[in-house]
């Protein structure tokens, strides 16, 4: 466990939680690389048969920290944000997250990742990476309209708009809807160990059968989405809009 992550296991079930309360879960390089260790320990070790990641019954991430960003902004493809996304592709058990309120940015494009998402109706997913000069990132380009539809990508991708955990649980990006964030939170909890109680080689067998046919599709895309998202950070609208946002300059 580090200061902002924390990793309890208990019957086979992997809990990771983001404990950043007081900056909205806001995702750091420090984080990012906690994370990535955590996902492949769990994937190495046989007492581990399911994960889980939530954020807490409040909020589940801001995304990324933009003012961590601007001081340490991924300048090639082994950045610690981009190690994570490799570890989630990697991971061969079962991941549940589970979301209540926001998801911004990498906290709604990791749901596609996801074997399961667990998401309470207040939950508002959005990736506003074109307000800020950015790309998408983690196969959204693919996974996002696959999941969504065109129209609905297009909108979140292009628009910037959002949408709440209804409208997320109807266009099936979340398996599951709850209305309070600890009911979302202990459901996730007994899923996971139901989950587990299953043959563990058949449940990996089973996630490798149904990610193989895009894995090479998506390892693809991820690093195309790297390389063009390491490049509009060099940019100088990019560098204007993040410290616009970071200094609150209008």
């Amino acid at each position: 466990m580090t200061e902002h992550i924390r990793a309890e296991c208990h019957r086979h079930c992997l809990t990771i939680t983001l404990n950043r309360p007081d900056k909205h879960n806001a995702l750091t390089n420090a984080m990012y690389d906690s994370l990535s260790g955590m996902l492949m320990s769990a994937g190495a070790d046989d007492n581990v048969r399911v994960v889980i990641i939530h954020g807490g019954p409040e909020c589940f991430t801001a995304g990324n920290d933009l003012a961590d960003f601007l001081q340490t902004p991924p300048d090639s493809l082994d950045a610690p944000a981009f190690r994570f996304m490799a570890a989630v592709v990697a991971l061969d058990k079962p991941l549940i997250a589970a979301v209540c309120g926001a998801a911004i940015g990498i906290g709604t494009t990791l749901l596609s990742h996801c074997d399961f998402v667990m998401a309470t109706r207040n939950s508002r997913f959005a990736t506003p990476f074109i307000k800020l000069g950015l790309c998408q990132e983690f196969a959204a380009s693919l996974l996002l309209p696959k999941r969504l539809g065109h129209g609905y990508a297009s909108r979140l991708l292009l628009g910037g708009e959002s949408i709440d955990g209804e409208q997320a649980h109807a266009l099936g990006l979340c398996t599951h809807l709850f209305t309070q964030g600890q009911e979302c939170l202990d459901f996730a909890q007994d899923y996971a160990e139901r989950l587990a109680t299953a043959s563990p080689e058949a449940l990996q067998a089973a996630k490798h059968l149904m990610k193989a046919p895009q894995q090479e599709s998506v390892l693809n895309i991820i690093r195309q989405e790297n390389l063009n998202f390491i490049a509009r950070l060099q940019t100088r609208e990019c560098r204007q809009a993040l410290e616009d946002f970071v200094y609150k300059r209008r």
